[in-house]
């Protein structure tokens, strides 16, 4: 999904148009609460060359981790039962969202640090909702839902929330802004062509990509890359580059297959069947 961004080195670099190319011909699913209010992150307040350099240094943290651990393990082949795991991995990041941000936003406030405590809120508020999407999607395909989601805790999605927990419940917890940007822009990655590929993978007349639908390029994630981006660059040059180091780690963990073998598709069947609708 991410070939192109993290193999064209080019593409690390000329940033300015980035976004506004990937945005083109793209379906919204949600308006943003803030969008054209005078609350909103504008981007006019900070020149291009500004918002064009800290595109660049947080780009080049993500594909420098993606570098550095350039393995050649490979998840198993994408199918309906391994859909289901990955929905399990998508709403345990999408369920604590809300409640971390929220308590990003408390901590960036009591330092007085308000352009990130407005930034922290509206991400509370933008994803709240998103984790109901991921049990919709497993209820679809024909699952008790919440049992899944308590039965099935993917250790790579345990792997990031947890330092999404760790970051956002820090005493200052900027480390959250560099956790969240990776995770949007790589969504920006995934397009109207993946997700029909996992659409044309599962059973005739299932709609179980909502939730992948809200965290893609056809979505307003871009949008929300373009804001954290223009909140970014109006940081201190320490505060831009510990963010980019957090951007790195939140790769790292991103890109990096389990220690152990990957789980089986019998593995996931065996723990699902007795969850059926």
């Amino acid at each position: 999904m991410c070939d192109k961004f993290l193999n064209d080195t080019k593409s690390v670099y000329i940033l300015t148009n980035e976004v506004v190319v990937e945005t083109a011909n793209r379906t919204r699913l949600d308006q943003p609460e803030h969008a054209g209010s005078d609350d909103s992150f504008a981007l006019n307040t900070i020149d291009a060359d500004t918002l064009a350099k800290t595109r660049k240094l947080l780009n080049t943290a993500i594909v420098d981790a993606w570098h550095t651990v350039k393995t050649e393990r490979r998840p198993p082949a994408l199918t309906p039962t391994r859909w289901v795991w990955r929905l399990a991995g998508f709403y345990h990041l999408c369920h604590s969202t809300p409640r971390l941000m929220r308590s990003a936003q408390e901590r960036f406030a009591l330092t007085n640090r308000q352009n990130l405590a407005q930034w922290a809120g509206q991400k509370a508020k933008e994803e709240a909702g998103h984790d109901l999407l991921a049990l919709r999607d497993i209820q679809s395909m024909g699952y008790k839902a919440e049992a899944v989601v308590e039965a099935l805790v993917p250790p790579a999605a345990k792997m990031l929330l947890d330092y999404f927990v760790q970051s956002a419940e820090d005493s200052d917890p900027i480390d959250c802004v560099g956790y969240s940007y990776t995770a949007e822009r790589l969504g920006v990655c995934i397009g109207e062509g993946y997700i029909q590929s996992v659409e044309a993978l599962l059973p005739p007349d299932v709609k179980a990509t909502r939730c992948l639908r809200a965290h893609s390029a056809v979505s307003s994630e871009v949008e929300h890359v373009k804001e954290t981006v223009a909140v970014i660059a109006g940081l201190t040059f320490e505060e831009r580059q510990r963010v980019a180091k957090a951007c790195y780690q939140a790769a790292f963990l991103r890109f990096s297959p389990p220690k152990e073998a990957y789980i089986s598709d019998e593995e996931i069947e065996n723990v699902l069947k007795p969850l059926k609708t």
